[in-house]
């Protein structure tokens, strides 16, 4: 087999195990078919290797979640997530011109090579049927440790649409096709991210299971969604935003809006990447892995605030607005707060006298941050009329079976203890109902 031709696409993740199966399938074919052809103890080394190649395959299964033909969900597997000139082309764009494209055609023909191979002979020369187990695989309901199921079931797709490809020509259109609409490697197949150090420096790693949540799912705040949206919308569009804080009180949804928006723009190019203040010295980095995918990403900083003695939020001014090198316009910050001002401020900062002269200096010092964000967007704590729709609402979404003047005493002792008027005690409440409930219909199972 001719792996080692690959041009374009090459230094695969997880690539040991075609370059294993690319020597078993040529050792297979020089001894010639048949046991008695390789016969012998190289039979026997070929017959451990093809099960080695089983296991492996079988683990990966285990690892992504895949089902199906499992050597076809593998070769699949290596094409979307092979981050290369071509495909980072193409991602959210679809096809590029240019020779590159005669390139990655001579890639797709030797992985059409591998995804025609067929294993009958080889199964049965080396006495090995139980690769049959991997060509129609059944997957167990456990989660994938690598994907969601959703990215999980598009790879698998990819795999069987592969399958009805009769060229290497239409091959390489349905992978062009793929990332177009779904892009490539981690940001393409992911939605959220986080920041990591490791030996190789700051690395932006996946976060695997992000909440399902909607803005609809928020009740209210209509004024606060309508503006988040508008200059999402705007920025995914390519259009002129701003950088974003969500401020106001706690409970109120600032966070839930933020997850809400990965889910409804991932279709459109959006990525988050979830960043706290003490990596904010690792800005500059993060910027230049994203700036030149043809991504939009918002960095997030969920509960950004400081006290007088933290001096982070010098490099986050930086890189808004101020340094020499200008922020990429795939890139916009989004950061909720329940401090208007962000940075602690005290009645000293404005005292005329004090050991700091110029004291109108410091308090410009202090909100030059957060006039850095072109969008501030309030969210405050809901009156007892609100609150009560909003425990209504939940209650009738989640099939919580009780009279109303009920359900709202209930809800209004529950918040008197648990944080006060806020959509997040609502949600606790009906989430306290719902937990009480299940406890009562386990104890009814038992009698």
């Amino acid at each position: 087999m001719r792996e080692k031709e690959l041009i374009v696409y090459r230094n695969f993740q997880d690539g040991e195990l075609l370059c294993d199966m690319a020597r078993l399938m040529e050792r297979y074919e020089e001894a010639g078919e048949g046991p008695e052809a390789a016969g012998g103890t190289d039979a026997r080394t070929l017959a451990a290797t093809f099960y080695s190649c089983i296991h492996r395959l079988i683990e990966l299964a285990g690892t992504y979640g895949f089902h199906g033909n499992l050597w076809h969900c593998y070769l699949a597997n290596l094409l979307v997530n092979n981050e290369n000139s071509y495909s980072c082309g193409c991602e959210i764009r679809g096809e590029i011109e240019g020779t590159i494209n005669e390139a990655v055609l001579h890639d797709i023909v030797i992985f059409k090579e591998f995804y025609d191979y067929d294993f009958g002979p080889m199964c049965k020369g080396l006495h090995v049927p139980e690769f049959g187990l991997v060509e129609n695989y059944r997957s167990s309901s456990r989660e994938s440790k690598v994907y969601n199921s959703r990215i999980c079931a598009r790879i698998c797709e990819l795999a069987e649409k592969f399958s009805r490809d009769h060229t290497p020509e239409e091959m390489k259109a349905t992978l062009t096709q793929f990332y177009r609409e779904y892009g490539v490697g981690k940001f393409g197949l992911h939605k959220s991210f986080r920041i990591a150090h490791g030996s190789d420096g700051v690395r932006i790693e996946p976060i695997l299971n992000i909440a399902h949540v909607s803005l609809s799912d928020l009740i209210g705040y209509e004024i606060p969604k309508r503006k988040l949206t508008e200059n999402t919308e705007a920025f995914v569009e390519g259009r002129k935003a701003n950088n974003c804080l969500l401020f106001g009180d706690a409970g109120t949804g600032k966070s839930s809006c933020i997850k809400a928006i990965a889910n409804e723009y991932y279709e459109s190019g959006l990525r988050i990447i979830e960043m706290y203040k003490h990596q904010f010295q690792d800005l500059n980095e993060v910027i230049a892995q994203i700036k030149n995918r043809n991504y939009r990403f918002i960095i997030y900083m969920d509960d950004l605030s400081f006290e007088e003695f933290e001096i982070e939020y010098k490099y986050l001014k930086a890189v808004i607005e101020g340094g020499l090198e200008k922020k990429p316009e795939n890139v916009l910050i989004y950061a909720t707060s329940n401090r208007r001002h962000l940075i602690r401020e005290t009645y000293a900062d404005k005292e005329e006298i004090r050991q700091d002269m110029h004291t109108s200096d410091t308090v410009q010092e202090k909100l030059s941050l957060v006039h850095r964000f072109g969008e501030t967007i309030y969210f405050g704590a809901p009156d007892k009329k609100q609150f009560q729709a909003i425990v209504k609402a939940l209650a009738e979404r989640n099939g919580v079976k009780m009279p109303e003047e009920e359900l709202l005493s209930e809800a209004n002792k529950w918040e008197l203890s648990h944080g006060g008027l806020s959509g997040r005690s609502a949600q606790q409440f009906i989430d306290h109902l719902l937990g009480k409930r299940r406890q009562k219909e386990a104890g009814d199972d038992e009698h």
